[in-house]
């Protein structure tokens, strides 16, 4: 690499404990250490960024998942009770630590190499029963009392957007300029000849890629122009009333509640 450039970014691993078959997030894996930290649940919330129920939410659930308890609790006080780590919780986190040490020694041994493709060949190899996935970037994410609106950029400068729970976007610490992606079941997926006015949110309108018939529903698969593939499954009925074929132009019609957010962390 020239002396002069600037790197993309730096390599890491989606290091995460194992409790049973659920992976505890790194996020999570930080919420244990500030608990340890401050002694508090309401403590470690505000150090990491979280908010005091996504924070409780967490705790119980890293607790029904341990093969014993990880957290203590006291509920009540005014700094909303204390909290502290068993031995076997202050185990788990100085493992945690020494692994990701050793995880980030390794990576740094790849910097020379370029982070965007191994970024790239990570979204291929994500594997998940949903026919469509998108790779973006959010845009914009707007807050309300219960859920938050995100909107995604996607290849193309095609844009998605979904509505999730806030303590999801928690969660997954959602921010402007975050990669995510969004899966989105082909059953989900309405099909129209043409833009039409709904109340679906987003509306995808490219070519005919394919046609796939079956003996009770169709196959099909819309091109956009940013070059994506949008799956649709829809009736044989339907299908013969659209009556599209290869090369037409057609929308595909997604609800934002229909749109699964997710991050790679």
């Amino acid at each position: 690499m020239p002396a002069n450039s600037t790197p993309h970014g730096e390599f890491t691993l989606p290091l995460a404990l194992r409790l049973g078959n659920v992976d505890i997030s790194n996020r999570r894996m930080k919420l244990l250490e500030a608990v340890h930290t401050t002694g508090s649940i309401s403590g470690a919330a505000k150090t990491i960024g979280m908010t005091y129920k996504a924070a409780w939410d967490a705790i119980d659930v890293i607790n029904n998942l341990g093969a014993e308890p990880v957290v203590v609790t006291q509920h009540g006080g005014a700094g909303g009770g204390g909290a502290l780590l068993t031995p076997y919780g202050a185990g788990l986190i100085d493992s945690f630590s020494k692994l990701t040490a050793l995880q980030n020694q390794l990576m740094a041994l790849f910097a020379a190499h370029d982070i965007d493709l191994i970024h790239d060949l990570r979204s291929i190899l994500m594997k998940t029963s949903a026919r469509n996935t998108f790779s973006g970037t959010v845009k914009s994410l707007t807050k309300g009392a219960v859920n938050s609106e995100v909107v995604l950029t996607i290849q193309g400068e095609d844009t998605l957007t979904a509505i999730i729970t806030n303590t999801s976007a928690e969660n997954m610490n959602l921010a402007v300029g975050s990669a995510a992606f969004a899966l989105i079941k082909s059953s989900f997926v309405i099909v129209s000849q043409a833009p039409v006015t709904t109340s679906a949110r987003n509306q995808l309108c490219g070519t005919v890629e394919r046609i796939t018939d079956g003996a009770v529903n169709a196959e099909i698969v819309i091109k956009l122009a940013g070059g994506n593939l949008v799956t649709a499954m829809i009736t044989e009925g339907s299908t013969k009333e659209l009556g599209l074929a290869v090369g037409d132009k057609a929308c595909a019609l997604i609800k934002a509640s229909h749109i699964i957010v997710g991050v790679d962390h």
